[in-house]
């Protein structure tokens, strides 16, 4: 009956790999939001619920996570290759890999994987690869709490 008076916290993924330094640097920026004043110098944490996987996504995960990728260009589908895969030399012949190749690549060659991945599930925003895109989420929750946002 009163449901619409609950919030529930978003939930934040990061799909993690201890040897890459930019998803090192991520998930230190979003462990430190979810535990202390964020931005540093507020008066409050930002609160969501964090799961660090280090895995790959699955396929299905790759799935979702590419729909909540904005093209480039509004007429143009979003390349799961391009989003996904690095310049590394092992991932050069796979211009044309499906999500369920391209999981099977994040787990058996993780070099060829761009990481992080960070998704906020709750709001349909990911970041791959990119600790600039994490600041842009982490700095959408802040909004959001501070009531300059809405959703």
């Amino acid at each position: 009956m009163f449901s619409g008076w609950t919030r529930t916290l978003h939930e934040i993924s990061i799909f993690h790999h201890p040897n890459s330094p930019p998803s090192v640097k991520a998930l230190g920026m979003l462990r430190a939001a979810v535990s202390g004043p964020y931005p540093p110098g507020s008066s409050k944490p930002l609160s969501f619920n964090l799961e660090v996987v280090e895995a790959p996504p699955t396929a299905d995960q790759l799935r979702s996570i590419l729909s909540f990728i904005p093209s480039k260009n509004n007429n143009e589908e979003v390349s799961a290759p391009s989003v996904f895969l690095s310049a590394h030399p092992a991932s050069a012949s796979s211009t044309g890999a499906s999500v369920q190749s391209i999981a099977g690549m994040g787990r058996d060659k993780p070099n060829t994987f761009k990481w992080p991945v960070v998704v906020d599930w709750s709001a349909g925003k990911a970041s791959v690869g990119d600790v600039e895109g994490v600041k842009g989420i982490l700095e959408h929750l802040r909004q959001q709490r501070d009531g300059e946002a809405s959703n």
